[in-house]
């Protein structure tokens, strides 16, 4: 299987996990995925009181650099690692 078809399984099989993740491992999927898909971070970090949007933000940053495929293997050893935590 490649690494693309990896991804998307792992995109798919994150929805099933029995328990929510925290927020500290929703954030890492978050940007993983993101950088996995649309490389680095893009935009100005939001201001105000968007919380939520800023964490998002910043999560995606940290990991600026990360090359598209280390992104991939990265989101799917967390599915991975999520999936035999919950199982």
């Amino acid at each position: 299987m490649e690494l693309k078809e990896k991804f998307e399984s792992a995109v798919s099989r994150s929805k099933d996990l029995t328990r929510r993740p925290s927020n500290e491992e929703l954030l890492q999927l978050y940007a993983l995925y993101k950088q996995a898909t649309e490389g680095d971070v893009n935009g100005d970090r939001p201001g105000g009181f968007d919380f939520k949007a800023i964490a998002k933000y910043d999560a995606w940053a940290e990991i600026k650099g990360k090359s598209k495929d280390q992104a991939m293997t990265d989101y799917i050893a967390l599915v991975d690692k999520l999936h035999q935590e919950y199982a």
